[in-house]
């Protein structure tokens, strides 16, 4: 039996049908995944889960609690590991509302716009393989 060597993608989102559609674009990008409806979900999973996820994928309106961008400074600063990507399709980030690592994606967001996002940001030892052969 081998292992699977694929990296854990985690996805915030309050928008079930939104979560799905990134849950099936992140699994074709070659990521393992979890999910959360919000930042508190999102954050105790990450307590118990954090060695394994590489990636943080949020939205940034999650409904009650915090937003997305609270979210990415929370993540930056307790897990630094964590590449993060923050979308939206209501809201621009400003200047300070991410970490300097962050990077946003508009919504709506397809799966050749997120592959080719996802492939020239993050390091290569953090991308699946078949994000590897995407560049």
């Amino acid at each position: 039996m081998t292992l699977s060597t694929e990296p854990y993608a985690l996805i915030v989102d309050d928008d079930a049908f939104i979560l799905m559609q990134a849950r099936d674009i992140l699994e074709h990008a070659g990521f393992r995944c979890h999910d959360a409806l919000d930042g508190e979900e999102a954050i105790g999973l990450l307590e118990q889960r954090q060695a394994e996820v590489t990636l943080l994928f949020s939205d940034v309106d999650l409904g009650r609690g915090m937003n997305g961008f609270d979210l990415a400074r929370h993540v930056d600063q307790h897990w630094p590991h964590i590449e993060i990507v923050i979308a939206s399709g209501h809201v621009l980030p400003e200047q300070d509302d991410m970490p300097a690592k962050a990077s946003f994606i508009a919504k709506p967001f397809s799966e050749r716009i997120v592959f080719e996002h996802l492939a020239e940001r993050l390091p290569d030892g953090k991308k699946p393989d078949p994000l590897k052969r995407a560049v």
